[in-house]
Order: structure tokens, then sequence, then C-alpha cells
């Protein structure tokens, strides 16, 4: 049997301890905002770039995930994001996060929807909530 002993200073261990609490809070970081996911700001004059007037903050925020096995309801949606430049089936069974914003229009009611993965817009649609609402892509 082989022992080993290694002397260490108090000044030693506490350096090797704050590195590791470092770390740790790192680590919590990274679980608590996966991704790294943009800035509300960065959103808005995304929406903006389209001519969208946006009521601030968005009502809703979820993560969802893209489903693995492509159906016909997620293969028509696929192809208003392909018509965009966007696919969600790169993203098979992989969560991503949507932010869905008020829309400041005459129009009645409107809602852009924003999918968002690692801090990149991987695709959205503006619709209406309407009974029979339409929904298109950000380019009308």
């Amino acid at each position: 049997m082989v022992v080993m002993t290694a002397k260490l200073s108090k000044k030693k261990l506490i350096c090797a301890l704050l590195v590791v609490a470092a770390l740790a809070a790192l680590l919590v970081f990274c679980l608590r905002n996966p991704g790294g996911e943009g800035k509300n700001d960065d959103r808005l004059a995304f929406l903006s770039s389209f001519g969208y007037s946006v009521r601030g903050e968005p009502v809703q925020v979820q993560q969802v995930k893209i489903p693995a096995e492509p159906s016909e309801v997620f293969d028509r949606y696929n192809a208003l994001q392909l018509s965009q430049g966007y696919d969600l089936s790169r993203l098979a069974g992989r969560s991503v996060t949507r932010y869905v914003y008020e829309l400041e229009s005459e129009d009645g009611a409107w809602y852009a929807t924003v999918l968002e993965h690692r801090g990149q817009i991987v695709g959205g649609d503006v619709a209406s909530p309407d009974p029979g609402g339409t929904m298109h892509g950000f380019r009308q």
C-alpha cells in the first residue's frame, strides 16, 4: 500500500476553497440562465426592425420543447419558419424560450412570439387571438 501526504498551508487551502466557490457560483449562474438568453432590449429592437411597436415587457415567457418527432401541426408551423429563414427541425427535442409580446395596433389585438435558443432568435410569428385570426411571419 502506498500512502502519499501533502503539506498544505492555510493560504493555499483558502485559495483553493475560493476557486471552488467561484466555480460553483458560475455553475449556478449558467443553470439559471441556460444558453445566456438574450436581453429584452434586443428582442424589442428585433421586432421594431419589422415596424412593430411593442408594449414593453413580454406578457408571457416560457420554455417550450421542439418536438423530437414531427407532426402535421409542427410541419405547418415550421413551413412558416422556413419562409422566414429559420428551421426549427434542427432543434428537435431541445427546449427554446418563447417570449410573447403584445403589439400596439389599431387593428385589434396582435401578439408577436419570439423563439430564442442560447441567446439567438430561432423563429417566431405574429398572430391575432381573435376567432378566425391569422398568423404570419415577422414580415407581412
